[in-house]
């Protein structure tokens, strides 16, 4: 691990340094990819820097408009594409052709960037946005960069290539761009779903966060929304669902939950999966991020119980600093934990807390052959007997480096 010092005052400051995660950015194989899309990312001028991607496009190449589903920020300060895209869902009942995403700028402004192919009047493109708060959008220069993508010109495909561009659309304090891919059976055809994903969400201050999931599995709109907001739940994220998979000749009849119980459960249970791996992935490129930290709580009377406790454990700033340290500070651990109110009273003289280092050595440590444990899990057992829930969260330290970059982050 390298180090830089610095004396000032009479006082040592040790600053270290941020690892590299370029390896954590993968090609990914043409046959892994989703059939049913085009997509590409452009620069439009949203960001000041030449050639630096600010806007990506996702299109359906399905001749009718595919099974969509999201969850948007319960903040009561929403942005404007948050509520054209709800509003896109809700007059679409759950269907969609094209996502829009820019980044850059988080100041959205409505409009249509797709002709429908159907005789109705209604958008059926959702639109997101990441960035600075309080600019305003250059939408003009966006729209002539997509128009420049219409009509069989630009660099719309679906390739590897394509995906990338569009991935890096997304970023806005990312090192690499989030990409990753699952096949999966269901019914006798093959599913497949592939993430674009955006910044990352750090602690308290929540940051913007955006992400699309596409998938050529065909699923009904109210199952996919369903096991959306199941796999969020357990991650986060949003999905727009593509052309589906053919079995002999002829598109597969739509899963849904009420008709086909297993189908929806494999679906569910490969999506939530799938969010899960992307979530650690966001989380380890983390803004000046030094560690990985799993949280898992037991032994909780409900599922909610459990995960109110690991998102409270996970969001404490007193628990990341020290997690910069390096000091299994347990005390602020059950701190955090105390403070978040159950659906029945915490036994405290049952509650146990452990650090468990990733390469499997013994308990506690976070130093481990004179080097710093990167990777570890803080356990916390609540003592719940038979049948008590489980639930996990994953979350990263707060550095200088968090610091530097959302201090100067506008300027």
């Amino acid at each position: 691990m390298s180090r830089l010092v610095f004396k000032r005052f009479s006082s040592t400051v040790t600053i270290k340094s941020t690892p590299s995660k370029a390896h954590l950015h993968q090609p990914l194989p043409s046959s892994s990819l989703p059939s049913g899309y085009l997509l590409t990312g452009i620069h439009a001028g949203v960001k000041k820097k030449a050639g630096v991607l600010d806007v990506g496009i996702i299109l359906s190449t399905s001749d009718r408009p595919t099974s969509a589903a999201a969850c948007f920020t319960r903040n009561a300060f929403k942005a404007a594409p948050v509520v054209i895209s709800e509003k896109v869902l809700a007059e679409n009942v759950g269907r969609a052709r094209a996502v829009v995403v820019n980044s850059g700028c988080a100041n959205a402004k409505p409009t249509r960037f797709f002709p429908s192919n159907s005789s109705s009047t209604t958008s059926q493109t959702l639109v997101l946005s990441t960035g600075v708060i309080g600019q305003n959008l250059p939408i003009s220069k966006i729209l002539s960069a997509i128009r420049s993508q219409r009509d069989g010109k630009g660099s719309l495909a679906n390739d590897f290539d394509a995906w990338e561009r569009a991935a890096k659309a997304f970023m806005t304090t990312d090192t690499f761009p989030k990409l990753r891919a699952r096949t999966f059976t269901i019914n006798g055809g093959a599913g497949m779903i592939h993430p674009d994903m955006g910044p990352p969400s750090l602690g308290p201050l929540h940051a913007t966060l955006l992400g699309c999931i596409m998938t050529d599995a065909a699923i009904s709109p109210r199952s996919l929304q369903r096991a959306l907001t199941y796999a969020v739940e357990r991650s986060f994220n949003s999905i727009t669902n593509g052309a589906a998979a053919e079995k002999n000749g002829a598109p597969l009849e739509e899963i849904d939950e009420e008709t086909d119980k297993e189908g929806f459960e494999v679906f569910k249970k490969e999506l939530t999966q799938f969010t899960i791996d992307l979530a650690k992935l966001v989380v380890r490129d983390g803004e000046g991020a030094t560690k990985f930290v799993t949280v898992t709580v037991k032994g909780a009377p409900t599922y909610q119980d459990a995960h109110s406790i690991a998102s409270r454990i996970s969001t404490s700033a007193s628990v990341k600093t020290a997690l910069y340290g390096e000091d299994a500070n347990w005390g602020r651990v059950l701190a955090a934990t105390g403070s978040v109110p159950l659906s029945s009273p915490l036994h405290p003289d049952k509650v146990s807390v452990t650090f468990v280092p990733s390469d499997g050595t013994t308990p506690l440590p976070v130093l481990v052959n004179g080097e710093p444990e990167k990777d570890f899990e803080i356990l916390v057992d609540l003592g719940g007997g038979e049948g008590a829930e489980v639930a996990q969260y994953w979350t990263c330290d707060f550095s200088y480096e968090y610091v530097r970059i959302n201090g100067d982050y506008r300027s």
